[in-house]
């Protein structure tokens, strides 16, 4: 069983991709800040990573930044999830390396077919 890491400061958002992510079988760890999100992903050493954008502490980026070296060790994809679909953040994302980038609202078909992809890689 695929073991996937949410970090998302939305308790709504956080717990419906929870439940999307249980139903087809993942096991999931949730975080609502970036600080508790790079501290869970180092304990669980998940197999994929889910991080909002916009969130208290540190953001997205932050927490892709500060993850990198053990993502990178690790194999593990990281996508960020953000509401907004700025080229500029998109660009700004895959310029620093992250896997792929999802906007909210997102389809549960796209996300799921997306963290398929990068686990599959």
């Amino acid at each position: 069983m695929k073991h996937l890491l949410i970090i998302e400061d939305n308790e709504h958002i956080r717990e419906n991709l929870r439940e999307i992510l249980e139903l087809e079988a993942y096991h999931v760890t949730s975080a609502s800040n970036g600080k508790s999100g790079i501290e869970k992903a180092l304990q669980v050493k998940p197999d994929c990573i889910l991080c909002d954008i916009s969130m208290p502490i540190k953001t997205g980026y932050e927490v892709f930044k500060t993850l990198k070296p053990f993502l990178q060790s690790n194999n593990i994809p990281f996508i960020l999830l953000t509401a907004s679909a700025q080229k500029n953040e998109i660009a700004e994302g895959k310029m620093i390396g992250v896997d792929d980038y999802i906007t909210k609202p997102f389809q549960t078909e796209k996300l799921l077919k997306t963290i398929e992809k990068l686990l599959n890689k």
